[in-house]
């Protein structure tokens, strides 16, 4: 079972990882051609494309340029310890052992505009490019002509080599836009979390998010291979929900906080 989320916007680049292990982004030789793009924006086009502030914009141009492809632990960070947001809130990963980190490269991807897909503990350097960017490349007019089939690739050469048989799908749409579903050789699961308000269930982002992220440390900590398992997720007050639920759109509920 692989599970796929987005990154953050938030970034952690001050408190050390809680690993000293690491591993290497497979698909640097493609975000290197968009750093040379991104080098060629000015302050106010990042701050107009990717519609940020101008202290934003300036920060953004900083990182583009210093960014180089040699990673090391002094001048990167382990992805799943460098993203802070609702997600990674919700995958607690300062507290996952070395034994559950090995386990998250094996069934974690982190889909990523700039670095494509990510393994947990690969390095990356600072950055902000949103899979849903309108930027200009040598392949087309957005991220998504300029990955194209690559992301789907290494998703699918990850499932046959670890033997996977289901996909969860935890990333928000606009990053799992970038793959193509129709290609994928697993079976496509996308879970629906859903909290009681005013009566009515309803999917409330902020709260889907950090359960998008509870959900990737059940399957972590419970060592999650199938749907049977994967439905048991019952993680702060979560349940599954059958009549709501199709087969490949198992619906969690949770009653008003």
């Amino acid at each position: 079972m692989l599970a796929l989320v987005s990154p953050a916007k938030t970034l952690d680049f001050e408190h050390p990882a809680g690993t000293e292990s690491y591993s290497m982004p497979t698909l640097l030789e493609h975000s290197e051609l968009l750093i040379d793009v991104c080098r060629q924006l000015s302050p106010s086009d990042i701050a107009s494309l990717m519609k940020v502030s101008d202290k934003i914009a300036g920060l953004n141009v900083a990182r583009f340029g210093s960014w180089q492809a040699n990673f090391t632990p002094d001048n990167a960070k382990q992805a799943i310890f460098a993203f802070r947001g609702d997600v990674y809130t919700g995958i607690d990963a300062d507290t996952l052992s070395e034994a559950s980190l090995q386990k998250a490269q094996q069934q974690l991807r982190i889909l990523s505009g700039l670095y494509g897909l990510l393994k947990p503990l690969d390095l990356m350097q600072a950055y902000r490019l949103e899979m849903g960017t309108r930027l200009n490349n040598m392949r087309g007019t957005n991220l998504y002509q300029f990955w194209g089939d690559i992301i789907t690739d290494e998703i699918n050469q990850t499932t046959a080599a670890h033997g996977d048989e289901f996909i969860v799908n935890l990333a928000s749409n606009e990053y799992f836009k970038a793959v193509n579903h129709k290609q994928l050789t697993a079976q496509l699961i996308t879970p629906v979390f859903k909290d009681k308000k005013n009566g009515q269930y309803k999917v409330i982002s902020f709260y889907a998010k950090k359960a998008r992220g509870m959900m990737v440390r059940y399957i972590l900590d419970h060592d999650v291979k199938s749907l049977d398992a994967l439905v048991q997720f019952n993680s702060a007050g979560y349940y599954y929900s059958e009549a709501d639920s199709s087969v490949n759109s198992p619906v969690f509920l949770r009653e008003e906080l």
